[in-house]
């Protein structure tokens, strides 16, 4: 009769015993389940380089120099263009020419003009002689003698008159003949063959020597950056990158916008697309420094932070805030990392701070 108990007692302390052990069994391999590396991942060091410090602006960009040339004198037709808009000129060259048949025959009126004057003054100056001659003589009273003398200054002032009439004259036939006061680039053109424009009407606008220049909005707590000579760098809408050199900075701020203006001198070639009237973004870039780079694909931007994400002695990942410093296209330099930092080279937009990852391949750069 005791066996029976016996029996059953054993039986059940064998139950409890595995009940027991599963309990054990399964916080195990819940514990297990969840290292399990959520991804395979390279990794990369950052590395020691040298960064440009920069500073973002925008700016139009505008002629250095632009020359206005009009008609230095009205009433005359247009015969001839020469110049059409942009087209490069050199100084001196013919833009246009004014019909010069009026100016030539006021030339010649004022030559003969100039003649008659002559002859009068020889006149004059003879009778002026001979009434000197008989001073003294008592033939001519003082009185006669000083009416010959004024006669003769009266006819040398009517040749200066006259000459002076002869190189107005000279100098309206020069004007007939429309001249690039510099070289350029034709920017604009109003000469129409045909057309009486009046004196000081714009006949061509020129870009002098070509020259473009981008004036950069410089805020006023960034002015004490920005130096002559300093380096600068835009992109045109195309997205064409034109190099340039901050020639000077303007002396005054705005006081609405409180920016200064920066005075780039542009680089740009017979193949650039930089037009005077466009508007641009750029940079101007100062000295190198050292940093750390990282490739861009390992810097992500996360709740309006830039961070890395870096594995840690565990092969999990540790969500770390950086600085990025500059970006120099593929590579970014950064700050807040340190040189031996195991860094996700990229995919890690699919991973979150702490999961764990599996190490495939280390790069050290």
């Amino acid at each position: 009769m005791n066996k029976i108990p016996l029996a059953a007692l054993a039986l059940g302390l064998a139950v409890s015993t595995a009940w027991a052990q599963a309990a054990e069994t399964k916080p195990a391999a819940a514990a297990a389940a969840g290292t399990k590396a959520a991804l395979t991942v390279n990794v990369v060091s950052p590395r020691a380089g040298q960064w440009t410090s920069t500073l973002p602006l925008n700016g139009n960009i505008a002629a250095w120099g632009e020359a206005i040339i009009g008609s230095q004198v009205g009433g005359l037709r247009v015969v001839e263009v020469l110049a059409q808009v942009g087209d490069a000129v050199s100084a001196g060259q013919l833009l246009a020419r004014l019909d010069e048949a009026p100016v030539q025959q006021d030339l010649a009126q004022a030559r003969a003009a100039l003649q008659d004057a002559q002859a009068q003054l020889q006149d004059a100056a003879a009778n002026a002689q001979r009434a000197k001659g008989l001073s003294g003589t008592g033939a001519l009273s003082a009185q006669q003698q000083g009416q010959f003398e004024v006669a003769e200054a009266v006819a040398r002032a009517r040749v200066s008159t006259a000459q002076a009439s002869v190189a107005a004259q000279e100098l309206r036939l020069q004007h007939t003949r429309v001249v690039a006061p510099d070289a350029g680039l034709v920017s604009a053109r109003s000469a129409t063959l045909g057309a009486v424009p009046g004196a000081g009407q714009d006949l061509f606008r020129l870009i002098r020597q070509g020259r473009l220049e981008w004036r950069a909005e410089v805020p006023a707590a960034e002015l004490h950056r920005v130096k002559p000579g300093t380096a600068a760098r835009l992109t045109t809408p195309s997205g064409a990158v034109v190099q340039g050199t901050v020639r000077k900075v303007s002396p005054q701020v705005d006081p609405q916008t409180r920016v200064a203006l920066a005075y780039v001198d542009l680089k740009t070639g017979e193949g650039s697309d930089a037009r005077a009237g466009m508007f641009a973004r750029g940079e101007l870039r100062f000295d190198s420094r050292r940093s750390l780079m990282l490739p861009a694909t390992a810097v992500l931007l996360r709740e309006g932070f830039d961070v890395a994400l870096v594995v840690d002695a565990q092969q999990r990942i540790r969500q770390t805030k950086v600085k990025v410093l500059s970006r120099e296209g593929d590579q970014v330099a950064i700050e807040g990392l340190d040189e031996k930092a195991r860094v996700v080279a990229r995919g890690g937009a699919f991973l979150a701070d702490g999961d764990v990852v599996r190490i495939v391949e280390a790069l050290a750069k």
